[in-house]
C-alpha cells in the first residue's frame, strides 16, 4: 500500500502533536497493569492536529493458568496549551482470545478504522520489566518529566 500524499494527510504529518503523550501513556500502562502481566503491545500511530494528539495502544495481558490473553485498549488524548499539558487516559476491556488470533484482530481494527489509524507497531514484552523499560528508553527522557498532568 502506498503512502497517501493528500493535503490533509500531509498537513497532519507536519502537526507537532504532543511528543510526551505516547511515552507517558506507556508508563501509565506499565504502572497500572505491571510489566509482568503484559504479553505484547500494539502501538497505533497517533492522530495529530496542531498541539493536540489522540492515540491508541492495544495491550495483550497474560491470564494466569490459561493460554488465552485478555485484551485491553488504552486510548489517550493530549493537548499542549499556554497553560501546560493535559493528558487523559481511558482503559477499555475488549475481551479474551488465544494469542495467535490477536494479530488478525489488530489487522481487523486497521481495516475498520480506514485511514484513521494506520498499521500498529507490535512490541513483544513477554512479561519482561527489561523489555518494557527498553521500549520506554526509546523516547527522550525529557518527555517523561516536567508539567505532569
Amino acid at each position: 500500500m502506498t503512502e497517501s500524499h493528500s493535503p490533509e494527510r500531509q498537513e497532519r504529518s507536519e502537526d507537532p502533536g504532543v511528543p510526551e503523550a505516547l511515552p507517558r501513556s506507556l508508563v501509565h500502562a506499565r504502572d497500572r497493569l505491571g510489566a509482568g502481566a503484559v504479553d505484547r503491545l500494539w502501538i497505533f500511530p497517533p492522530i495529530r492536529r496542531g498541539r493536540r494528539e489522540r492515540g491508541l495502544v492495544a495491550v495483550s495481558l497474560f491470564l494466569e493458568g490459561e493460554e488465552r490473553r485478555r485484551l485491553l485498549t488504552l486510548a489517550y488524548a493530549a493537548e499542549r496549551t499556554g497553560k501546560g499539558l493535559t493528558l487523559e487516559h481511558a482503559f477499555h476491556e475488549e475481551g479474551e482470545a488465544p494469542p495467535e488470533l490477536l494479530p488478525r484482530v489488530m489487522a481487523g481494527v486497521v481495516r475498520r478504522a480506514g485511514e484513521a489509524y494506520g498499521e500498529p507497531r507490535e512490541v513483544d514484552i513477554e512479561g519482561s520489566e527489561d523489555r518494557f523499560a527498553a521500549l520506554v528508553d526509546e523516547f527522550d527522557p525529557r518527555l517523561l518529566v516536567g508539567d505532569r498532568p
